[in-house]
């Protein structure tokens, strides 16, 4: 039975390593080249399937009838992703992304949504995509359309399953247009930038007053990249802060920072699958996303085991 279920985007990476992120304008050598599969629901479906094991995941989304469908439905597969959720869209190419990747892991990400933005709320009716929802205990959305957002995350809260939002660049709409769609999500994750934009304040107090108009029970979860992040629960009054792992004193460095937001979220919802509390949850996202850091590949989330043994390492240099 699947746990767990991801509804959202699903890309074809090209990512471009180089000295340094160029300026407008400006042109710069690109030492490296990879083709992966990416896109962030499909991340964290694979981030979720490497902790929570086989068949225990699934992806909901959609994507184009070209080669690049065929291939990331078998990566999807070999990952432990349940794909029955997946829609083909004759006549539209797959989603891809562009990005480039400095020495210093910072990135820009430039996205071709293809055929993401052909799943519509008909299809949350297909009688798989039903089943799917009808048993998960956790429920996260990435990036699919708003409107599918919108009806997914009613119906997912409907089902009784715990609803983590994030997102991504529909958080530019603004809180008129997601505002209603917080009446259902119990944890509503962006990173400090994101929340400015937002909400003019990344300050937890702050975000979760207004979070909390919406919704009094919504948890806000502020990522702050290798600060580690916060989590506001506002129907408490309390606010809590976990740390990055200092990779520094466990003798790892970051290479590559794209895809750590999706191990971070998909190790956080494997742990609220296993009924874990909100801190321990929150570290064992962030030893994830830690951990991504350290990977050139954009997927590059630990399995199980490679989490457990972070998570002592990290505890010893504490």
């Amino acid at each position: 039975m699947v746990d767990l279920i991801c509804c959202g985007a699903i890309n074809w990476d090209i990512n471009l390593f180089m000295a340094k992120l160029p300026r407008i304008g400006e042109e710069v050598l690109v030492s490296e080249i990879q083709r992966v599969s990416g896109g962030t629901a499909a991340n964290v479906s694979v981030a979720a399937a490497r902790i929570l094991g086989p068949s225990r995941v699934a992806f909901i989304g959609a994507l184009g009838d070209d080669e690049i469908a065929d291939i990331q439905v078998s990566i999807l597969e070999k990952e432990g992703v349940e794909v029955s959720g997946i829609l083909r869209i004759p006549g539209e190419e797959s989603g891809q992304a562009y990005i480039t990747i400095g020495a210093d892991g910072e990135n820009e990400i430039h996205t071709y949504f293809g055929a993401n933005l052909g799943i519509n709320q008909d299809y949350l009716d297909d009688p798989d995509v039903k089943k799917l929802m009808e048993d998960a205990k956790v429920s996260v959305v990435m990036d699919p359309p708003m409107e599918v957002a919108g009806e997914f995350v009613e119906r997912s809260a409907e089902y009784g399953s715990k609803v983590i939002w994030d997102p991504g660049v529909y958080a530019d709409l603004g809180l008129e247009t997601i505002g209603p769609v917080l009446n259902n999500v119990d944890y509503f994750i962006l990173n400090h930038l994101e929340y400015e934009n937002l909400l003019g304040t990344s300050d937890p107090v702050k975000v979760g007053s207004i979070l909390g108009t919406e919704r009094k029970a919504i948890k806000a979860i502020i990522k702050h990249g290798s600060e580690g992040c916060l989590l506001r629960d506002n129907s408490s009054d309390t606010t809590v802060h976990v740390r990055a792992v200092p990779l520094d004193s466990i003798g790892l460095s970051v290479v590559n920072t794209v895809g750590c937001g999706d191990a971070f979220i998909g190790a956080f919802a494997a742990a609220k699958v296993i009924g874990l509390d909100d801190v321990e949850s929150l570290r064992r996202g962030c030893a994830a996303g830690s951990f991504n850091a350290t990977r050139l590949e954009t997927r590059g989330g630990p399995t199980a085991e490679e989490l457990e043994d972070m998570l002592r390492k990290w505890n010893n240099a504490q």
